[in-house]
């Protein structure tokens, strides 16, 4: 017997017993009780790190546990292959996106099974791969026949870096969540799930999945959804036959408009400037405000900014003519990106109003005093009794709001309606590493889905790739051009490419039949492991991955392909590996290879 314990000569002996065995390898039982326990898959980005392993290695530490309790353990693992990082990495590197992608899966592979991880291997998945992606188009088609999917032209969040558009989810403090570049406001046609469709449910479930998930992620994504009642106002506009509609939560206040504020991407900020003096400083203003990020726009301590539009709209309660703004605090995202501003009873109107020398109405006095709408620095947003306010004066504010929406809805004005914060997600990326969009342009049949029988459209590796952000897919003829599945004639395909995180919203599902190719998942097996029982990844992905996997998980619910409606019963977020005084990752230069760690030590550390 050896003196000193020899790492690599033990950890390679017992590594191959159980890959000989197939010791991790599960099928169905429906004798034996599942738990499927699964960590969130990586991007194929180079190496792996310490951070990784923290969150691979707590995986590993349930999975044995349950399997020695008896249970038929899943334990999959896979790569989150197409997107951004890997094709920004494959810029950076100088080579194709698809042969640094594949290279760096063989080596991450081989680190992680030198760590002896529990996986079933036989279940690996990567994205990129074809037999993956087909599935995420196959998707997309059923969405798009469901209604769920529709193309627009819209304000999006542009990244120059990146050269591509990103959800307001991948914004973070008005900066590209991959590479830190200012994010800027452009308007282009883009492709849309409707994720706002499940809003209501996925609220409620946020409710249903309190105790066995962080309360964090969860008012997370309570806040972003941001459901809000309220009332739609129609604001006419003066010398016109247009109108603004608004969504406001205090129509209790509405006597009390004494100004309208315009989101500088509403397209009225434009077209009301039109031919009037004020167009060149609209303009100017709108171009300024793009490069600002939204939510320091809306921040309360934030210089609040405007210019008017040289336009009126009328109050429909009191028939004044009141100016219309643009205002940089003004969201498209919330309501309608107008907004009826009451200065006397909204701090942020007040502050503007004052600025700007516009007056202040006061519709509410408190229940123990009265307010001077001349001197008043504080806006009154507390309840008490309507004045200056027609038939309502006197009114508890608080009733005043069911009798006024009703006076709104019997006068055809307004309507009682709930407001959600959440926007459509914006599912088209102008990059070339991902799923390319299944929809073909015919100059004499319009959009047309390409047919079923014809998935996947494959992505083209053997193109020189352009390695400056933009995508040749637009310039590669070859792909380019197809046939009408209609009329035959000559037709285009659409050459942007799915969001990364489409990838990412069933992963999960298709670990529990990785190999079935009659269909994107197998029934029988998918219902036998989900939901998943433990999930384990990081928190900065509670309103990106976290959310568009539960919303995915509803739809394919109701295309009849799921029993359950939420991915995952039980979520950790495992915190992050801090070093040099910041979370390890690559990007940041600090990170730890295992492997020199096993080198030294080996991957098990004997008690």
């Amino acid at each position: 017997m050896e003196d000193r314990y020899n790492p690599h000569q033990t950890e390679e002996k017992w590594q191959r017993y159980w890959g000989e065995k197939e010791l991790f390898k599960v099928v169905e039982d429906p004798a034996k009780k599942k738990y499927y326990i699964l960590e969130m898959f990586p991007y194929p980005s180079g190496k792996i790190h310490m951070g990784h392993v923290r969150n691979y290695s707590i995986g590993d530490v349930v999975a044995r546990y349950k399997m020695m309790q008896g249970y038929n353990v899943l334990h999959p693992m896979g790569w989150d292959a197409f997107g951004l990082p890997a094709e920004n990495a494959a810029i950076g590197h100088k080579v194709h996106p698809a042969k640094w992608t594949y290279d760096n899966i063989d080596y991450m592979k081989r680190q992680l099974k030198r760590m002896g991880f529990s996986y079933d291997w036989d279940r690996e998945i990567a994205s990129c791969h074809p037999g993956y992606y087909k599935w995420n188009q196959w998707f997309f088609l059923k969405m798009y026949e469901r209604g769920l999917v529709y193309r627009k032209k819209s304000f999006v969040n542009w990244c120059e870096s990146c050269k591509t558009v990103l959800a307001n989810e991948q914004v973070e403090d008005g900066l590209c969540w991959r590479c830190s570049t200012e994010v800027r406001q452009k308007e282009l046609e883009q492709w849309f799930l409707k994720i706002t469709q499940y809003a209501e449910e996925l609220l409620k479930g946020c409710d249903e999945l309190s105790g066995r998930w962080p309360e964090k992620v969860l008012t997370m994504q309570r806040n972003w959804i941001g459901k809000s009642y309220g009332a739609e106002v129609d604001f006419p506009v003066a010398d016109s036959d247009k109108t603004i509609r608004v969504f406001t939560t205090r129509q209790d206040t509405l006597y009390g408009a004494t100004f309208m504020s315009l989101a500088p991407e509403h397209p009225f900020s434009k077209e009301l400037s039109a031919g009037t003096g004020q167009e060149k400083d609209v303009l100017a203003f709108i171009s300024q405000v793009s490069r600002e990020d939204k939510t320091e726009r809306s921040a309360e301590d934030v210089e609040k900014k405007g210019v008017f539009t040289g336009r009126y709209a009328i109050n429909p309660f009191t028939n004044n003519k009141i100016p219309i703004w643009v205002a940089n605090f003004v969201l498209m995202e919330y309501g309608t990106g107008a907004v009826m501003a009451v200065p006397a009873h909204d701090q942020r109107d007040l502050d503007f109003a004052r600025k700007y020398n516009i007056p202040v109405k006061v519709v509410i006095h408190p229940y123990d005093g009265t307010l001077d709408e001349d001197t008043m620095t504080e806006a009154y947003v507390e309840e008490g009794y309507l004045v200056n306010s027609g038939q309502f004066n006197g009114t508890n504010s608080i009733e005043a709001l069911d009798k006024i929406a009703e006076y709104l809805e019997k006068k055809g004005i307004g309507k009682r309606t709930v407001n959600y914060r959440i926007r459509d997600w914006g599912v088209s990326r102008q990059r070339y590493w991902g799923t390319p969009i299944p929809m073909i342009y015919c100059d004499g049949c319009g959009i047309v889905p390409v047919p079923y029988e014809d998935l996947p459209v494959i992505l083209p590796v053997d193109i020189e790739f352009r390695g400056d952000g933009r995508s040749p897919l637009p310039e590669t003829e070859s792909f380019l051009f197809t046939d009408c599945p209609r009329c035959n004639s000559r037709a285009r395909r659409e050459t942007d490419t799915l969001d990364t995180f489409v990838c990412s919203s069933w992963y999960f599902d298709r670990y529990t039949c990785p190999r079935y190719d009659k269909g994107p998942l197998d029934k029988e097996a998918v219902n036998y492991w989900m939901p998943v029982d433990q999930y384990i990844g990081g928190i900065e992905h509670a309103i990106l991955h976290l959310l568009y996997s539960r919303f995915f998980t509803m739809v394919l619910r109701d295309i009849g392909l799921l029993e359950m409606r939420e991915p995952y019963n039980s979520l950790l977020t495992q915190g992050m590996v801090i070093k040099d005084g910041a979370k390890m990752a690559k990007s940041k230069g600090n990170v730890v290879d295992p492997n020199d760690i096993i080198d030294k030590y080996g991957a098990y550390i004997p008690s």
